[in-house]
């Protein structure tokens, strides 16, 4: 892998910038110092070369795969998670083999690409309505704090995407880090061998998905999230989220909004359409356009978007393909 060095060296300087905010990979403020009595969570083990190599040799599959069948051709749709440990970020062999097999890698945002960073960065802080109350500006504060994150770059960003950002953190006291999120390894490998990267969607409408339309919605959204994490109700979630994924278990994760609580109001409703239901169509003709272009694709979405009627398993059979999941050998 003769590329992997240099391609490395570009991804080392913005690893720890990249998370998944319950969508694709987005970048976040690097870590600062604790405040006195506050232990930070592990970082992320930077990649090396060698770390690389050595990960894919004995990596196992993970997650949720299917073959997607149409004019002769297959492609295949492969559910991520944007939070995992060192060692899920390597593909197995299964999904490794459909990777070569396929002409291109589609992520939902391919965030190695200049542009897609420079238009990310921009998006994330956005147009801000009014400001937050204090006492919730406050209290995001304390979890940047207790996250050891950079209060004043957070500072900038939509109040939405710091809430999301902030939850997909939480659980990296266990392990699970966003640095470690295996869309990144495929990007990697993807230019490795010679395939192109296609973005599914734009940074612009992702955050215009994450934001909510009113100010009286954004409160309710960050105020849930907040009691979420202060409670610490969101790290089991993301707990049984990451075993769900490792077991491959799609029943479970079919259950998700049964056993998430995540959708108990209904801005929590509508914020979770706006991030899966809203987006799914578009991800789908994205696929669709690439694939009956001629392309044998490989596209990778967080699992998410793989439940229910709106899921997209469910929304390419209705654009035609034969949608078979494969099962892996655990």
């Amino acid at each position: 892998m003769r590329f992997l060095p240099r391609l490395l060296a570009r991804l080392l300087p913005r690893r720890e910038l990249v998370a998944g905010a319950l969508a694709a990979l987005l970048p976040l403020a690097a870590a600062h110092a604790a405040d006195a009595g506050t232990a930070c969570p592990p970082a992320a083990v930077p990649l090396t070369s060698e770390s690389l190599n050595a990960g894919i040799r004995s990596a196992k599959d993970h997650g949720f795969l299917w073959r997607l069948t149409k004019d002769g051709r297959s492609s295949y749709l492969y559910g991520t998670i944007h939070a995992a440990r060192a060692e899920w970020m390597f593909p197995g062999p299964v999904t490794l083999d459909a990777l070569r097999r396929s002409d291109t890698l589609a992520l939902e945002l391919d965030i190695l690409d200049p542009d897609v960073q420079r238009r990310l960065a921009a998006s994330i802080s956005g147009q801000r309505r009014e400001p937050l109350p204090p006492a919730l500006t406050r209290r995001i504060e304390r979890q940047l704090k207790v996250e050891c994150a950079d209060v004043e770059t957070f500072a900038k960003f939509a109040p939405e995407f710091q809430i999301a950002s902030l939850s997909v953190m939480a659980a990296r006291r266990d392990g699970l880090d966003p640095g470690n999120a295996i869309d990144l390894v495929l990007a990697v490998l993807a230019r490795e061998f010679g395939k192109p990267v296609a973005s599914l969607e734009t940074p612009e409408l992702q955050m215009q998905a994450l934001q909510l339309p009113s100010q009286a919605e954004t409160i309710d959204f960050v105020s849930s999230g907040l009691d979420d994490l202060e409670s610490g109700r969101t790290r089991p979630m993301l707990n049984r989220m990451a075993r769900i994924w490792t077991e491959g278990d799609y029943a479970e994760l079919s259950r998700f909004e049964s056993w998430c609580n995540c959708v108990d109001t209904a801005t929590e409703r509508a914020a979770m359409k706006r991030m899966l239901d809203d987006r799914n169509p578009q991800l789908a003709a994205a696929i669709d356009n690439l694939h009956t272009g001629g392309t044998k694709v490989f596209a990778a979405v967080g699992s998410l978007h793989m439940i229910g009627p709106k899921g997209l398993p469910a929304l390419l059979r209705q654009r035609g393909y034969k949608v078979e999941q494969g099962d892996f050998a655990r």
